[in-house]
């Protein structure tokens, strides 16, 4: 059964997914970077990338092919994404201040009416997940879903984040045509939304966020979790990371910053049960650099007897193919939940892929023990096809 997938936003993630997928399925690279590879029910050749909405000139009503040439001039790009089409998106202000020549629906019609328009580009593709990857905005819980289809009614451009109308576009898809996954996977506030999550729950949407993790942060989560097994008291964390991609330039609006802050630091009172002295946030943009950001990272704690040690770790990650490959599960486990009809968020699923989980209580663990969450949840579903080898679990535990 094949899996349709719309992308929100054509940048570095989005158009590495797109590529990625097709050269696996094409059998030129294998599923590294893909937690689950060919583990699960659905197989990554299930996955079809169908529609793609972005609010840059340079992208809008030009082929995947066309768009991941300019990102990756020296692959031979599979001419399958040459079917698929960028639409034009919403933008609300999304790039504001970024070197991007960004017009959005509502820049030519009401935003009622680009919300319509939205769904009816996913109605004609069928999609069943949609994943959210526009650059880092800083969002409002919202009280209510009344307010938010307040503010579109009153077509208040000026005071509303893309996602959350992306969000309603997702709910009025959901009602009229069928249910949907929706992935958050930047840090704006979604499935840690109460509000949003209820009209999840009305509407038949799955939501999966917020926030994806995929480099530094998961590493951090399991060094505290190893630190709080053995009762070693942290005394400071310092985590940074400084990039050259467009994200990277975006987090030096001070604004998006901390709403990308506030999802790297929930992980320490968390996972530790204290909130120890710590700085974790990206820090600077070096364009040379590019989508290779470089972390580097420190932790000291208290030993037994008093003794003080300390981890210091220094690493380049390739930032946009880390949280892409997570992607190539998240879509196929969403499809799981949704054929068994389990709507709103998902905290097994979320405590896995995401920095900052929903639900509102759901808090950050390490990505070790959120492992074994999610293969309780997949062996419930039966979703494996057999126990991944670095599970607790044992053939003779695992029946169907």
């Amino acid at each position: 059964m094949v899996i349709r997938v719309g992308l929100i936003g054509q940048g570095f993630v989005a158009t590495t997914l797109a590529v990625g997928l097709e050269r696996i399925k094409r059998g030129e690279i294998p599923p590294y970077g893909v937690p689950f590879q060919d583990l699960l029910s659905y197989r990554i050749n299930d996955i079809e990338i169908v529609i793609s909405h972005d609010i840059d000139e340079e992208k809008v009503d030009k082929s995947l092919y066309e768009v991941a040439k300019k990102y990756f001039s020296t692959l031979d790009i599979p001419e399958s994404l040459s079917t698929i089409r960028v639409c034009r998106g919403i933008h609300l202000s999304s790039v504001k201040d970024l070197p991007i020549r960004a017009r959005g629906l509502e820049d030519f019609m009401s935003l009622e009416r680009a919300i319509e328009k939205i769904v009816s580009d996913w109605e004609k593709v069928h999609v069943d997940v949609i994943i959210n990857l526009i650059t880092t905005e800083h969002t409002k819980p919202l009280t209510s879903f009344k307010e938010l289809e307040t503010k579109i009614h009153n077509n208040e451009v000026n005071n509303l984040p893309a996602t959350y109308a992306y969000f309603y576009a997702a709910a009025l898809y959901a009602n009229t045509v069928k249910p949907l996954v929706f992935v958050n996977a930047i840090p704006a506030i979604v499935a840690k939304n109460t509000a949003l999550v209820s009209k999840a729950i009305e509407s038949r949407i799955l939501v999966v966020g917020d926030d994806g993790a995929s480099g530094a942060t998961p590493l951090t989560s399991d060094l505290l979790e190893h630190l709080a097994e053995r009762n070693r008291y942290v005394r400071s964390i310092v985590q940074f990371n400084i990039g050259g991609n467009m994200d990277f330039l975006s987090l030096m609006n001070p604004t998006r910053n901390i709403a990308k802050e506030t999802t790297k630091s929930s992980i320490v009172e968390d996972i530790l049960g204290y909130n120890a002295p710590h700085f974790i946030k990206p820090t600077g943009y070096v364009e040379t650099l590019g989508d290779k950001k470089f972390v580097s990272m420190h932790i000291e704690y208290i030993s037994f007897n008093e003794a003080i040690d300390e981890i210091v770790i220094n690493m380049r990650i390739n930032d946009s193919p880390a949280l892409a490959g997570l992607l190539v599960d998240v879509i196929r486990i969403g499809k799981i939940a949704l054929d068994n009809e389990e709507y709103g968020t998902i905290y097994p699923i979320n405590a896995f892929f995401m920095k900052n989980p929903g639900p509102r209580e759901g808090k950050s663990i390490s990505r070790i023990v959120a492992y074994q969450l999610l293969i309780d949840w997949l062996l419930k579903h039966r979703a494996l096809k057999k126990v991944p080898r670095y599970s607790v679990y044992t053939l003779e535990k695992f029946e169907y």
